[in-house]
């Protein structure tokens, strides 16, 4: 079959890859009535009918076409978490950012190749809160199948299990009420957390179809594809009885981690080992919260998602056992994981860069600012009414409403949508992780559309540093179009003349998503290699809408292969 439409997504790619196939999908985005918790059915937004959403499989190398259909009442669009969608920039999908919303009744395609990756992905709605319900995985095998994997040994069989959360109420109203008035108290903590869509049975609930079950054989090695889709909550994960090994993280491979929890922010994925070498019987497979916000915001729920995995040739009525309970705020823990990752370092694969053309000192955090217009029901007492507000170098981001930053971009056009004033260092320089809480001027920020434009081929390194102003958390910091190296992480202020020294030049974990310790610092380093806008923000969806994010705006470089190309025919219209 002829695929003529297919040039515009850059897959001109294709052509030199062998035996490289085409992937293709349709996603009907639609309202799916369900009933969790033992509550009344409800209206959702799920794509094919499912939650989770239908997993895309692909190898490394093949070319992936999504034809989304709108059938929902909002506007809706898909990101593909993790792709680097070089040549096929108009893909990438966050509103605003790369394309206009797909309208309600109206289709786009995406296309995109998975050229140079192998590993666990996956996608979601990036546009208001709808990631809650539209998810789903995206994995790529080697292009040489199961017995081309790097480690050993090698698995018998593959299971995806996604994380996420659950509210037994709209989660579009949610978002609106919380933007209208400004006030992210307004959005409850999640009544359940989720295992690939279902809560489990420790929520008080004996309906039926409520736990999901994994069946294993005795001694045989099972490779855990982890994804936490959650909106705003990192995750401890474990199985009773049972030990991983990490063998990757965000699609990039790591060096064998021996553990008996992964700690998973979201936008995370981890690849893990598990034998079921526990005794025949049934097992809970757990997800609980990490809190990390110090002092603690809004409420988590302090409950457990569970599945069950079941042993073949036990009795699968006994009650599985539970794994003991990681305390919600056990940072050590969490950072023992997430800083103890190393990558594998494989013949031909990316290393990181050892000389640096752009270095930037990033602060990330909470804070205060104005009433927005549109916040109609935003508090307007006192002479200067402050909401809550997030920003990254004490700029608060702002999407465009009326061309996305991309088009702006590909038609020299920036004044539309954007400036390039994104600053490399804060405006004021403060003790970052000190109590400011009563300095109204450290906290206060204003909304803008900046961009940081780079050069192609230029390396950046990036510190991003935790702020007190409002408190101090785990940002999970991801960033579209690129994977970056994480050179150290730490607490504290970031200083540069201790820190150096301990950078991790020969084997430091690749990302696209870093848990930011709670009052600490990570700093990143990354090639920009792909031209396009490229947004950098918060995976904690209640933060992204208060602004902390920014954009990369990569030129050209020399060729037609390495430069934006011209926008698919059917890119949707503001």
């Amino acid at each position: 079959m002829a695929w003529p439409w297919l040039l515009p997504f850059g897959l001109f790619f294709v052509a030199s890859v062998a035996q490289a196939a085409v992937v293709e999908h349709t996603f009907n985005v639609g309202n799916l009535s369900i009933s969790q918790l033992c509550q009344p059915a409800m209206i959702i937004t799920a794509v094919n009918g499912r939650l989770p959403g239908p997993t895309v499989e692909a190898r490394e190398g093949d070319t992936v076409v999504v034809h989304l259909v709108n059938e929902s009442p909002y506007n809706m669009t898909i990101h593909w978490h993790g792709v680097f969608q070089r040549g096929s920039p108009w893909a990438d999908g966050p509103a605003m950012v790369t394309q206009c919303p797909v309208k309600p009744g109206a289709n786009y395609t995406y296309g995109f190749n998975v050229t140079d990756q192998e590993g666990t992905l996956w996608w979601h709605a990036h546009i208001s809160f709808l990631r809650a319900t539209v998810y789903g995985a995206l994995v790529i095998r080697p292009r040489g199948g199961a017995g081309a994997y790097p480690f050993s040994p090698k698995p018998h069989r593959e299971e995806t299990v996604i994380l996420g959360e659950w509210w037994n109420a709209s989660v579009y109203d949610l978002q609106q009420q919380v933007f209208l008035t400004g006030d992210t108290m307004r959005m409850p903590p999640a009544n359940a957390y989720t295992i690939n869509g279902k809560p489990g049975d420790l929520y008080n609930c004996s309906a039926a179809n409520q736990t999901y079950k994994f069946r294993v054989r005795s001694n045989e090695t099972y490779l855990l594809r982890i994804i936490n889709a959650a909106l705003n909550t990192p995750m401890f994960f474990k199985v009773a009885n049972h030990t991983f090994t990490v063998v990757g993280a965000d699609a990039a491979y790591t060096t064998p981690y021996e553990t008996d929890v992964v700690v998973i922010a979201p936008g995370q994925t981890v690849d893990a080992l598990m034998v079921a070498g526990a005794a025949v019987g049934r097992y809970y497979m757990a997800a609980s919260p990490y809190d990390s916000a110090i002092p603690q915001g809004p409420p988590f729920s302090m409950t457990n998602g569970t599945a069950i995995v079941e042993y073949a040739g036990s009795a699968g009525e006994e009650k599985p056992q539970l794994p003991p309970r990681t305390e919600y705020n056990d940072t050590d823990t969490a950072f023992r994981f997430l800083s103890n990752l190393t990558a594998l370092v494989l013949p031909g694969k990316p290393t990181v860069p050892l000389s640096v053309d752009t270095r930037m000192f990033v602060t990330v955090g909470l804070g205060n600012g104005d009433c927005q217009p549109k916040q109609t029901q935003c508090n307007t007492t006192g002479t200067r009414p402050r909401i809550f507000s997030a920003s990254m170098n004490n700029a608060s981001f702002l999407l465009p409403d009326a061309v996305s930053m991309l088009q702006a971009h590909y038609y020299g056009d920036a004044s539309a949508a954007y400036t390039r004033d994104f600053p490399d260092r804060p405006p004021v320089i403060f003790d970052y992780t000190g109590d400011a809480s009563d300095n109204d001027t450290l906290k206060y920020t204003t909304k803008s559309t900046k961009v940081r434009t780079l050069r192609y081929n230029e390396t950046v390194e990036m510190v991003l540093q935790n702020t007190l102003l409002i408190a101090k958390e785990s940002h999970p910091m991801h960033l579209h179009g690129f994977n970056f190296f994480v050179l150290a992480q730490g607490f504290g202020n970031y200083d540069e003349a201790a820190a150096a020294p301990r950078f991790n030049l020969v084997n430091p974990q690749e990302r696209n998503t870093v848990a930011v310790p709670t009052g600490g610092w990570a700093v990143i380093r990354f090639v920009a290699n792909n031209p396009g806008m490229w947004f950098m923000h918060c995976h904690f969806d209640a933060h992204l809408d208060l602004g902390l994010a920014m954009v990369f705006e990569v030129q050209d470089g020399p060729t037609a292969e390495t430069s934006v190309p011209p926008p698919p025919l059917d890119l949707p219209q503001c």
